[in-house]
Formats: C-alpha cells, sequence, structure tokens
C-alpha cells in the first residue's frame, strides 16, 4: 500500500507516520529527513543537493524526485510507503505519478488532516521538547507532571524549534494553501482522497486512518 499524508505543518504528520511505520510496517518518506541523510552520506545526489544548498538556491524537483526514487529502489515493492512532505507542488505529483508507475506502484490512498488555522498555531507555538530525550510537551496541553523536569527521563533541560512561532507557522501555513493543497483535485478525480480531522486527539486520528486503510 502507498499513500501520500497531507496537511499543513503541524497538523501531525510525522506522528501518524511514525504510527503505520511501527504497527504496519511501512516506511515513511520524508524528504527533508532524506535529503539530510544524502548530504550526509555523499551520494551523486546528495553531493548535488548540497551544492544546491550551498548556493543558497532551492533543491530542485528533479533532485527530489530523484532521492524519492533512490529510496524505493531500495525498499523494494515488498514494502508500503509513506509520503510526507512529497508532493508538494502539481509538478512533483506528476513527477510521483512516473516513479510509481516505473515500479509497478499504484498510489492507493491521500489522506488529508482537516486542521483550523488558528487552533494549529496555538498547538504548535505551545509545544517544547525534552533535549535530552526528545519527549514532547506543550505550554498548555500536557505540561510535565513536576514543573521542570521531564516524566520519561528526570532531565531539567528543555528546548523549543527557533521556527515554532506564529509568523513563521502562518507563513508555512499560506504556503501550503498555496501550493500543496491545489494537488488535491488531481486526487480528487481519482476517488482516492479521504479526509481526517486533524485537530482530533491522536488516538482518534489515528482510528480514522485506521478506517480508511482498512476499506482498502
Amino acid at each position: 500500500m502507498n499513500l501520500i499524508l497531507l496537511g499543513p505543518p503541524g497538523a501531525g504528520k510525522g506522528t501518524q507516520s511514525a504510527r503505520l511505520e511501527r504497527e504496519r510496517g511501512m516506511a515513511q518518506l520524508s524528504t527533508g529527513d532524506m535529503l539530510r541523510a544524502a548530504v550526509k552520506a555523499g551520494t551523486p545526489i546528495g553531493l548535488k543537493a548540497k551544492a544546491v544548498m550551498a548556493a543558497g538556491e532551492l533543491v530542485s524537483d528533479d533532485i527530489v524526485s530523484g532521492l524519492i526514487g533512490e529510496r524505493l529502489d531500495e525498499l523494494g515493492n515488498d514494502t508500503g510507503v509513506i509520503f510526507d512532505g512529497y508532493p508538494r507542488t502539481e509538478a512533483q505529483a506528476h513527477a510521483l505519478d512516473g516513479l510509481l508507475k516505473e515500479r509497478g506502484r499504484t498510489l492507493d490512498h491521500v489522506i488529508e488532516l482537516m486542521v483550523d488555522e488558528d487552533a494549529l498555531v496555538d498547538r504548535i507555538t505551545g509545544r517544547f521538547t525534552c533535549a535530552n530525550c526528545g519527549a514532547g510537551y506543550h505550554d498548555r496541553y500536557k505540561l510535565p507532571a513536576k514543573e521542570g523536569v521531564c516524566d520519561v527521563c528526570g532531565s531539567t533541560e528543555f528546548k523549543r524549534r527557533p521556527d515554532d512561532n506564529e509568523e513563521t507557522v502562518r507563513t508555512r501555513m499560506a504556503e501550503y494553501r498555496a501550493k500543496t493543497a491545489p494537488i488535491l483535485p488531481l486526487y480528487d478525480a481519482r476517488g482516492i482522497v479521504s479526509r481526517v480531522d486533524g485537530m482530533a486527539s491522536i488516538e482518534s486520528v489515528a482510528a480514522a486512518i485506521d478506517a480508511v486503510l482498512s476499506d482498502a
């Protein structure tokens, strides 16, 4: 099974992808993670991407698609994949069709996590993590049981992502609406889009996604 998880930053794509990997043996293809790994490993595509980024330019669709193709070849056709962060544009959507077809794969589902923008800003700007073990917390919804002490490992060091501020979050959402949301009609026309309430609890979102996949 191959699926795309769509939704703006903070909608919960990473959380749900990790669960699907764990419970269904699927592989999450996060272009950001793959790009960093390719650069670190010094692969041909990684070296090309490194040169582009060093020049302060955006990595091209060709490079990103090449990364996806490499990873699909590594996995083989027995492993289902979750595309997270790709495709972001209509051009990438068409490129993905070609990548899958070349490898005898089909795209089975596109699941959009629907969110309320103001509530999502609140969710993202309030989050922080343990600097030691990575356990996640929130200023309003999930504080440590003992103030200033991680529930999991007992560390007293915490950190926040520098881009988890309202201005940056709203900019990223606007970019999502402008570039990524328009690819949905392509998949709607194929009848493979399902929409899930991304503002529900993690467990409720997981159950809704499982219901979609169980209908396959």
